[in-house]
C-alpha cells in the first residue's frame, strides 16, 4: 500500500510503498499499538507510518550531533 506522509523532524512529504492492509492500519488508527497492528513491519516502516521520519533523517541527525 502507498502511504504517504510529512516528515515531522523536516516537514518533507513522501510516499513509501509499505506492506500493510488497510485493516492493519485501521487497527492502529483506532488505538492498538502499532507493533501489534502490524507485526510484518520493520520499525523503520512502523516510524514512516507513525511519523513520515526516513531513516536518513535519523542519521543526518545522529551526524549533527557528533
Amino acid at each position: 500500500m502507498l502511504i504517504k506522509r510529512t516528515s515531522i523532524l523536516t516537514g518533507v512529504f513522501r510516499e513509501k510503498e509499505i506492506s500493510v492492509t488497510q485493516e492493519q492500519l485501521d487497527l492502529w488508527e483506532s488505538g492498538t499499538l502499532i507493533q501489534l497492528a502490524m507485526p510484518n513491519l520493520s520499525s523503520s516502516d512502523r516510524e514512516f507510518v507513525q511519523t513520515g521520519i526516513v531513516d536518513e533523517e535519523w542519521e543526518s541527525l545522529k551526524s549533527e550531533d557528533d
